[in-house]
């Protein structure tokens, strides 16, 4: 498999992005004919396992207009957030990676981010995560050390960084695994989830997935369809996948799948209705089969034709489409 990146810390880097007005720039004002008041500066955080693609997600932001600055350490956010807040929408959205290559200073991120709450900016923090197999791989490609592994293996140095990241995953408005993707589908999937920041709704990723590849872990819900029949076992249907109209037609006239997906969607009302209240702005919502190429699929695009009718903002992805 193509690694998302090579490790971040393997090559120099220098913050990216086009420069934003000076400190003195002038916040915007409200529209008089509209009354409204300006939103607040987004201050994103992308930080993450070592290898898991923060880069990649830096380099995706920026394209979208993003300022992107890499390897801030934590003590240099406030100072950030408050020239964020003073620019006002001259600077709508910044970008900043943060991880263990900050060394010592690494480790006061998470009260850094506390003391954010209470700034002008509205902080949220990316989290990029992969399996032991698939980081280790990435490193051994571009034959570069893990950070933390010292005169150690690689998988003690990503044990290291995990003990020192689980607090700030567990926190994380959104957490990305990135094991089975590309750089460039790491990308599209990171383009995805931020070109519309700035808005206050809910933006849900529906994804449908292959048991034998293992259970995505940035999945807020799992439901496992293989209670209905398998077109693999119908030799007219098994070159084909789920988003062909005759494997969607098979799959949703299965007894159960209608009805299932009725109550599927009747049950998210509340929690999407909560996740709003709480200013939980993404979840992941994950349909697995046996490979994920027929069942998965097919039900994962229905579901997602469902909750766009309901108006939730949807991106639907299909992990292992393709593997077999």
């Amino acid at each position: 498999m193509t690694p998302v990146e090579p490790p971040a810390d393997a090559r120099p880097e220098t913050p990216q992005g086009s420069a934003p007005a000076g400190p003195d720039a002038v916040a915007a004002q409200p529209d008089p004919a509209q009354g409204a008041r300006p939103r607040r500066p987004e201050l994103l955080i992308i930080t993450g396992m070592s290898g898991a693609g923060r880069s990649t997600a830096g380099k995706a932001l920026e394209d979208l207009g993003w300022y992107v600055v890499d390897n801030l350490p934590p003590q240099m956010l406030e100072p950030l957030a408050e020239l964020a807040a003073r620019a006002g929408l001259s600077v709508p959205r910044i970008a900043v990676v943060v991880d263990v290559r900050g060394g010592s200073f690494f480790a006061e991120l998470t009260g850094t981010l506390a003391a954010l709450d209470t700034r002008h900016v509205s902080p949220r923090v990316l989290f990029l995560d992969a399996t032991d197999e698939a980081l280790v791989r990435r490193f051994e490609s571009v034959r570069r050390p893990h950070p933390l592994q010292g005169d150690d293996r690689i998988v003690d140095g990503i044990a290291r960084e995990r003990a020192l990241t689980g607090d700030l995953r567990s926190r994380a408005d959104v957490v990305v695994d990135s094991s089975s993707f590309n750089v460039h589908q790491l990308g599209a999937l990171v383009a995805s989830l931020f070109e519309a920041e700035g808005t206050d709704d809910l933006r849900v990723t529906v994804m449908s997935f292959g048991f034998k590849y293992g259970t995505p872990a940035d999945a807020e819900h799992i439901a496992d369809l293989r209670f209905l029949p398998n077109p693999h076992w119908e030799p007219e249907l098994r070159p084909l996948t789920g988003q062909d109209a005759p494997v969607s037609a098979y799959v949703l006239a299965a007894e159960g799948a209608r009805p299932f997906l009725d109550r599927y969607v009747e049950a998210l009302e509340p929690v999407l209705t909560g996740y709003r209240r709480e200013n939980k702005r993404y979840a992941t919502i994950a349909f697995g089969c046996t490979g994920g190429k027929h069942r998965s699929v097919a039900m994962a695009e229905e579901l997602g034709t469902r909750l766009r009718r309901a108006g939730v903002g949807v991106r639907v992805l299909h992990r292992d489409l393709g593997r077999e």
